[in-house]
């Protein structure tokens, strides 16, 4: 007898369906196959199914068993098949019968005593159902609130396998998971740190600001103990709240790393990401024999910060030049060529020379001039040209450190940074026969979709001739700085970019002087530290 069972393949982020085939078949030597170009977690897992349909009361069939995995030519390398093997090699040997096998999509991992472990992807998994037309999901029950977020489909949790043997059979019924996406929302997306914790370096909030309200990258320099890592981790209090779709992008790809934590539905709050600066490149950009997403993908939509930048080795920081332009990741297979998503606002910090002292006025710098132009030479020209804003973070006086004023809080940033991007929504928001790149962006955190927002670090050059118009005085500061500094045109752009942005977070109509030269300001490796 011959039974069919509806499963999926984790490609990356995204799930391919998998048809699970048994063939029981009464004559012929005993034995047990299982076809499909399955990997050893795959080839494994038979000893675990026979262990646990044996302690849920049931017999494994026999004698001849041949277990298929459709299709034949992609590579399975997960434990999630244990239960779509199990149902199917239990109804192909007349054990029970389900006339639900072709309704439902089942992944999930076995134990020896029949418990459902969780597995990575179920939310890759439920929206291909929901695309399959399917009419739900069995997944383990620490994966269902996960899966739960995918509207239009049932997501039938179990923690034994008795419980999906119940549930196929119509012997056991079993309510569907159902989450409350605003009341996630609400109580998730709530960050525990605020800039009005660091005290003085209001000059580097400011650039912070301009940086969350363009979506530019930033560079901060400055010796050990000036808050550099402390102003970093703030930076996702001042971004824009995350949108459902913003969301859904980034919690599949962490439920395809498994890094969700038991019954989390969704990602609520901006990721940030810190590798250590021993990392590979592998784990900053994504790979394996199957490739997975790596440390830039993990922050796609959030803030990928880099500490001690030209502690990283050269050739991996030069691998996420093209992520920053793209935003996403290329990794290319003999097989076949992998896209992650990698829309990411890089924050990097990194000391002015390798003592760290160079610009402390109290602290004496060993370093010769030498040896202060080989550790920044580690960072190549092309990286820090794709860096917008550079800024210099000195140390706190002991008056700032101790005195009772209070600066900039993350409230305060966050409704500037609201306010431009809300000026950047409007620019951009025009019809797709005139701007194919954008859309008209809707406020509605249920339908808002954000890849129709464009930000003014994406705007492309047509843009910037639209958008960033000079007058007299401001040509004459951009030439004088393009003369003195040497900028590329890359540069150039930047900083017509981040002018912009400073023009938005005044309300202003057309980029002025001093806004262009508060921009030119932020460019501090064109200069001399």
């Amino acid at each position: 007898m011959i039974s069919r069972v509806h499963s999926t393949i984790l490609q990356g982020i995204d799930a391919v369906a998998c048809e699970v085939e048994a063939d029981v078949a009464i004559g012929g030597m005993g034995e047990i196959k299982l076809v499909g170009l399955a990997e050893a977690a795959v080839k494994e897992s038979v000893s675990r199914i026979q262990a646990a349909l044996r302690n849920s009361g049931y017999r494994w069939p026999g004698p001849k068993v041949t277990i298929n995995l459709a299709p034949a030519d992609m590579k399975k390398d997960s434990a999630a098949f244990d239960l779509p093997i199990a149902i199917a090699v239990s109804v192909a040997g007349g054990m029970y019968a389900s006339d639900k096998l072709d309704d439902y999509v089942l992944i999930g991992e076995l134990a020896l005593d029949a418990r459902v472990r969780p597995v990575k992807g179920a939310l890759a998994t439920a929206m291909l159902a929901a695309a399959q037309g399917r009419k739900g999901v069995i997944v383990p029950a620490d994966n269902a609130a996960e899966a739960a977020v995918v509207e239009g489909i049932d997501v039938i949790p179990i923690g034994h396998l008795a419980e999906a043997v119940g549930f196929l059979t119509d012997e056991l019924p079993i309510d569907p998971v159902t989450v409350d996406l605003n009341a996630i929302f609400a109580v998730a997306s709530r960050y525990d740190m605020d800039f009005g914790d660091v005290r003085g370096q209001e000059a580097a909030k400011r650039a912070l600001t301009v940086a969350a309200a363009g979506h530019h990258n930033i560079l901060m320099i400055g010796p050990p103990g000036s808050g550099k890592t402390m102003l970093a981790k703030r930076i996702p209090s001042i971004l824009p709240p995350l949108m459902i779709d913003e969301s859904l992008e980034t919690t599949r790809i962490y439920s395809s790393r498994g890094l969700l934590t038991p019954g989390q539905s969704l990602m609520a709050t901006r990721p940030v990401r810190t590798p250590h600066h021993s990392s590979s490149a592998a784990a900053l950009i994504g790979g394996g024999v199957i490739p997975q997403p790596g440390e830039v993908s993990l922050a796609h939509h959030g803030v990928l910060f880099l500490d001690e930048l030209p502690e990283f080795a050269r050739p991996t920081l030069e691998m996420i030049r093209q992520p920053l332009e793209d935003r996403y990741v290329t990794i290319p297979r003999v097989h076949s060529t992998m896209k992650f998503p990698a829309s990411i606002m890089l924050v990097a910090a990194m000391n002015p020379c390798p003592c760290g002292y160079f610009t402390d006025p109290k602290r004496p710098c060993k370093c010769s001039p030498s040896t202060i132009e080989r550790y920044l030479s580690r960072i190549s020209g092309p990286l820090i040209d794709r860096i917008d804003i550079h800024i210099e973070v000195p140390p706190v006086p002991w008056r700032q450190l101790r005195g009772d004023a209070d600066g900039l809080t993350s409230t305060q940033m966050r409704t500037q940074v609201l306010a431009a991007r809300a000026v950047q929504r409007q620019r951009f928001a025009k019809p797709a026969q005139d701007n194919p790149q954008s859309e008209t962006c809707l406020p509605d955190r249920q339908v808002r979709n954000p890849k129709s927002t464009i930000t003014n670090a994406s705007m492309s050059s047509r843009q910037l001739r639209t958008h960033c118009p000079l007058d007299d005085a401001g040509e004459t500061i951009l030439k004088q700085a393009m003369t003195e500094l040497g900028l590329s045109a890359r540069a150039h752009d930047k900083v017509l970019r981040i002018a912009r942005t400073i023009a938005d977070l005044e309300a202003a109509d057309t980029i002025q002087s001093h806004h262009l030269a508060e921009a030119v300001q932020y460019r501090r490796l064109d200069r001399k530290l």
